[in-house]
C-alpha cells in the first residue's frame, strides 16, 4: 500500500507561481512512473504532467512550457513547479501513478486557486 500526500497549494494571482509536493510512503517509489493530475469543478480529472523512473517527462498541451515536474527518489517525493499560472489552472491537484492511476492511491489533493 502506498500513501500519497499532496501539499503546496494556495491562492495566487494570475501570472504567479506555486510549487506542489507529493510525498509517498513505502520503499518502492523509485520504481513507479508518477503523474500530477487535476480536477476542476464540474470537469473530469486530467493528467497534466508525468515523469518516468528515468526522469523522462511529459506534459499536457495546456501546461507545456509553464509547469515542470521533477522527482527526488531519495525523499520519495515528486514536485510540480507551476509558473505563469492562469485562472483556468484552478483545480484540486493530485499525484498518482502514471499513466494508470490506482483508485486506492488517491489522496486528499491540494487546492490551487488562481484569481485576482
Amino acid at each position: 500500500q502506498v500513501l500519497l500526500v499532496e501539499s503546496g497549494g494556495g491562492l495566487v494571482q494570475p501570472g504567479g507561481s506555486l510549487r506542489l509536493s507529493c510525498a509517498a510512503s513505502g520503499s518502492l517509489f523509485r520504481l513507479f512512473d508518477m503523474g500530477w493530475y487535476r480536477q476542476a469543478p464540474g470537469k473530469q480529472r486530467e493528467l497534466v504532467a508525468s515523469i518516468g523512473t528515468g526522469g523522462i517527462t511529459n506534459y499536457a498541451g495546456s501546461v507545456e512550457g509553464r509547469f515542470t515536474i521533477s522527482r527526488d527518489n531519495a525523499k520519495n517525493t515528486v514536485y510540480l513547479q507551476m509558473n505563469s499560472l492562469k485562472p483556468e489552472d484552478t483545480a484540486v491537484y493530485y499525484c498518482n501513478l502514471s499513466p494508470r492511476p490506482r483508485n486506492d492511491y488517491w489522496g486528499q489533493g491540494t487546492q490551487v486557486t488562481v484569481s485576482s
